[in-house]
């Protein structure tokens, strides 16, 4: 809880300052953005190396490695005064398990991977896919926070969300014994066509 209150008093700060979280949001910040992102922790296994895409603020990846500290973290984000700030603020908390990289997500692929991602207010579902799925590795799942539209993003894109390799959908609530307002995330299981005509070929020979 400590770490957790710094983090919210650094966003309040630099956070501000640096055009990363908006000044009204400021009385706010700790139900809708530090809790609002914390209580998705229960989504990842024990250990888990997770991607945050887009971190921004450090939201949600910041917020998890703060409650897990068990969490393996990748915070990627193309700006740099954002990667500076989210650099200052890890060395700030101490945190051991959070690793910043700076660049977008189609230049992290085949560099680095994770069997999680991880995003928040990044992109609707299909295009947040595009990029967050070839950073899976194997049958590996995307978390993406989503508020009420989750659902409806869910239905909308199904098509082009199975042309990325979806193979199993739901859409969870989170943090409903602590927020005003549960989180929502959209948790898609993806396994890349490739893998996928590997494996039906694999099963035909053996037939």
């Amino acid at each position: 809880m400590p770490i957790a209150h710094r983090f919210a008093e650094i966003l309040a700060d630099t956070g501000v300052t640096h055009g990363l979280i908006g000044p009204r949001e400021v009385p706010r910040l700790w139900d809708r953005h530090v809790l609002n992102c914390a209580v998705i922790e229960g989504a990842f296994p024990e250990g888990a190396k997770v991607i945050d895409v887009g971190s921004g603020a450090g939201l949600p990846g910041v917020a998890l490695a703060v409650v897990r500290p068990d969490l393996d973290v990748h915070l990627v984000e193309p700006m740099q005064r954002r990667t500076d700030w989210l650099s200052t603020t890890v060395a700030d908390l101490e945190l051991a398990n959070v690793t910043v990289h700076r660049g977008r997500a189609e230049e992290f692929v085949g560099v680095l991977s994770a069997p999680w991602v991880t995003a928040r207010a990044v992109a609707r579902i299909a295009k947040l896919a595009r990029w967050c799925v070839p950073l899976l590795d194997g049958r590996g799942t995307l978390v993406a926070m989503k508020g009420r539209s989750a659902q409806e993003e869910l239905d909308t894109d199904r098509r082009d969300l199975n042309k990325l390799g979806l193979v199993e959908a739901s859409v969870s609530e989170h943090g409903g014994d602590v927020l005003d307002d549960p989180t929502l995330t959209l948790d898609l299981t993806f396994v890349p066509k490739a893998r996928q005509a590997a494996s039906t070929k694999g099963r035909r020979k053996k037939r």
